[in-house]
């Protein structure tokens, strides 16, 4: 892409890798894509890929149907998730060739009847928990399941201030992994798909107080009070603005449409909103859709 530098791969070993983020004070990690692997599901119609550090990525494209900066959008909230300690799959800056891109090529968006090749250049990934061949992956859990999850309720109570601080104009999207061998084992969780945090291509904030919530509301059953949403509640409060300028530094130009002032100016105004988020939290308990049972 013009502006952007061509990069060498930092390889890194695989032996031992967790499915989950980097430290958050690792720089991110930039890949080349070397295979194609199949469409996932998602309006901005990712790929997964494979790259050449051996892992497996969920690629969403600059010029995606939805908008350029939802890669800004992921890069930043999935940051700011690893800062709060929320389990995030990690992320990275994928270089997809033109080799892998040609005009008849699988690496296709389909708009209706027509279709529009994926552009070369820089694009975001999000890693894949676990090998293809070796993990269970899936969105939806029974309730007897979904009760088993590791860590359920701090989780989805952390993603909840992590959507409210952001403004998460989607539903909120989790992904359940286990390993494929472990029949009867539990699953872990990580959140995905921060596209609409920061309302999408907006980069404003319109609060409302029934957004962010997930739709099984037994993930809330432990919620007593705004008590309930620590530690992730104090610890975003607390961050520091150097803590979040770094969440953006690595962040291509090219992703921002418009120039990185205006992201700069998104982070000013994501400072200035932690002083809001306990009243946006009792602003969703008093709602219409009441999805704190337990919390009188």
């Amino acid at each position: 892409m013009p502006g952007e530098r061509t990069f060498e791969s930092s390889r890194a070993p695989v032996t031992g890798a967790s499915p989950g983020c980097e430290s958050p004070g690792e720089g991110t990690r930039r890949v080349l894509a070397i295979e194609f692997v199949r469409r996932m599901r998602g309006a901005s119609q990712p790929f997964l890929m494979r790259c050449d550090d051996d892992f497996f990525y969920v690629v969403k494209f600059q010029n995606n149907p939805q908008h350029v900066r939802v890669l800004a959008n992921e890069m930043l909230a999935g940051r700011l998730a690893q800062r709060v300690g929320l389990p995030v799959p990690g992320c990275a800056i994928v270089e997809v060739g033109p080799e892998l891109t040609p005009a008849n090529g699988p690496l296709r968006f389909e708009f209706g009847t027509r279709t529009v090749p994926c552009e070369p250049g820089l694009h975001f990934g999000s890693r894949l928990a676990g090998l293809p061949s070796r993990s269970l992956i899936v969105d939806f859990l029974p309730d007897r399941l979904l009760r088993r999850v590791a860590n359920l309720a701090p989780i989805f109570l952390g993603a909840f201030v992590l959507d409210k601080w952001t403004c998460n104009c989607d539903g909120r999207q989790v992904i359940f992994q286990r390993d494929a061998d472990s029949e009867g084992s539990s699953y872990s969780a990580f959140l995905i798909d921060h596209g609409f945090c920061f309302n999408d291509g907006e980069w404003n904030f319109p609060d409302s107080p029934i957004r962010s919530l997930y739709p099984r509301r037994l993930v809330y059953e432990s919620v007593r009070g705004l008590r309930s949403f620590e530690p992730y509640l104090s610890r975003i409060e607390n961050l520091p603005p150097g803590e979040l300028e770094a969440c953006v530094r690595e962040i291509p130009s090219a992703w921002c449409n418009g120039g990185r002032d205006q992201l700069l100016r998104l982070v000013e105004r994501l400072y200035e909103r932690r002083r809001r988020l306990r009243q946006l939290i009792i602003d969703a308990k008093n709602s219409s859709l009441r999805p704190f049972p337990n919390w009188t």
